[in-house]
């Protein structure tokens, strides 16, 4: 538990991870598409979520400054 208050940026990249792919999955499910497509979509996701939460974390590193 004390790893993920120490790491807020892979905490919340995990949890965006988890909820984005969860909505995909549920948005996508009658789309027909091929299991390789599903995992590059995932993968693809995940990646997002990880540059979300990338960018978020920069408006942190302002407010510690001051």
């Amino acid at each position: 538990m004390d790893w993920l208050k120490n790491h807020p940026v892979i905490t919340m990249w995990l949890l965006l991870s988890i909820g984005m792919v969860v909505i995909l999955t549920f948005v996508a499910r009658d789309v027909g598409l091929l299991p390789s497509q599903w995992f590059w979509l995932i993968v693809m996701t995940i990646g997002v979520a990880g540059l979300c939460a990338w960018i978020v974390s920069w408006g942190e590193s302002d407010e510690e400054i001051d």
